[in-house]
């Protein structure tokens, strides 16, 4: 479990691809500072088990699952990673609950300066819209992010300068692609109100009264 604070920008070291998995590795000494095999980083917003270390780089398998729904197909060597170790019991949750598990990817549409801050529009698939929420919370490639505005197949975040400078959202442009995850709560009301659809008309016609005519 994670919060969606990054705490470092990570660096690519390298990525192996096998038949059906892929083993990454990232250099992030923050990261692995207190990490042992088998804890959970997330690297760019997605879950990874840590397999291998050393001072300062950690070494996870990406499974085919994973590289389909998400970008890390497309890192390869020097690539910048967001990195956040898994949350304590305790800690302060600064952003939001985000699990790691990815619902896919999104494009930037377009980018506008502000003074003091960027927003980038991004692309959003039918699927996932009615899990997105104007002000609610959504993890863009890790980070925590309040939805600024949202349409059908569209929605925007607003990225203040500290955003900017501490994660990789500060280095794309129109066209890139970040992982995307919607809000757990979200996830789980959408879920409940699909078997109340499919359960409320059976439910009715099982318990509804029956009249008896008399002879």
């Amino acid at each position: 479990m994670f919060t969606g604070i990054i705490e470092e920008l990570g660096e690519v070291v390298s990525w192996v691809s096998g038949t059906d998995a892929a083993r990454l590795t990232v250099r992030g000494p923050l990261a692995v500072s207190d990490a042992s095999q088998g804890d959970s980083i997330s690297v760019s917003g997605v879950c990874l088990t840590v397999v291998d270390q050393g001072p300062d780089w950690f070494t996870a398998d990406v499974m085919a699952e994973t590289i389909t729904m998400s970008t890390l197909g497309a890192l390869s060597a020097g690539s910048r990673v967001n990195l956040e170790r898994a949350a304590q019991v305790g800690d302060r949750l600064g952003g939001h609950i985000v699990q790691g598990h990815i619902d896919g990817t999104a494009r930037i549409l377009d980018i506008t300066e502000g003074s003091a801050w960027r927003v980038l529009r991004f692309s959003l698939d039918s699927t996932l819209a009615p899990l997105v929420a104007s002000k609610g919370s959504i993890a863009v490639d890790g980070v925590s992010l309040t939805v600024s505005a949202v349409g059908d197949d569209w929605f925007e975040v607003s990225l203040i300068p500290e955003t900017l400078a501490v994660t990789t959202l500060g280095l794309k442009g129109v066209g890139d692609t970040a992982n995307l995850e919607t809000d757990i709560l979200a996830r789980h009301v959408a879920r409940l109100a699909h078997f109340a659809a499919d359960v409320a008309p059976s439910t009715a016609s099982t318990t509804a009264p029956t009249v008896r005519s008399r002879s």
